[in-house]
């Protein structure tokens, strides 16, 4: 059988190269998916042209079909989104309403297109809201069609109104490597499962 493999979208507001810290945690955790064997790629959504709308190709050089590609191509998806407001930031935002497309897509036995694939999400920011960016994007995932593995949420916050970042660190705090290990583990043994196991067809 085939490897896994996994796809990272780094929806940072910071185009390439200038460092980003949602693309150092989705970093670690491709580190740690990789460890279990799984072929990885990653991509900052803001580097490409993306359209807004809510379509798989909204045309006129829209590249979020190239994209859309490399998911379907995934066995898992990691999420990467900074807090902005208290909020998923508005890359991630437009990441999702492209992906409602998918809710009309289906594979030739009739199941939405995105079943049997897993997906994780990872937060990093210096205010509150990681919680709650973390459950607006598994609901959002979860209603297109992605699995969720157990503790499939990672997130970093520094202290509020300070200006250390993710990127600014020395070394990942202990708790959160563990967490990453943790999402690592589980999400490659939810998408083995789900490999040999799909969900029924209609």
């Amino acid at each position: 059988m085939p490897e896994l493999s996994a796809v990272a979208l780094i929806c940072t507001l910071t185009p390439s190269p200038e460092p980003s810290s949602s693309e150092l945690m989705a970093q670690h955790i491709l580190d740690e998916l990789e460890g279990h064997g799984v072929a990885t790629d990653s991509l900052r959504v803001v580097d490409h042209d993306v359209k807004r709308g809510v379509q798989v190709d909204m045309g006129n050089g829209d590249e979020w079909p190239k994209i859309h590609a490399k998911i379907l191509a995934a066995d898992i998806l990691v999420l990467s989104t900074p807090i902005w407001t208290g909020h998923p930031c508005s890359v991630a935002q437009q990441v999702m309403e492209r992906l409602d497309a998918d809710l009309s897509e289906t594979d030739d036995d009739g199941r939405p297109v995105m079943y049997g694939k897993v997906a994780t999400v990872a937060v990093v920011g210096n205010e509150d809201g990681a919680h709650k960016t973390i459950a607006d994007m598994m609901q959002g995932l979860n209603d297109v069609g992605f699995s969720l593995p157990a503790q499939g949420g990672t997130y970093w916050v520094g202290e509020a109104k300070q200006t250390v970042d993710f990127k600014d660190l020395d070394q990942v705090p202990d708790a959160v490597a563990a967490t990453n290990a943790g999402l690592a583990r589980n999400a490659v043994h939810l998408a083995k499962f789900l490999r040999s196991n799909q969900y029924p067809a209609k």
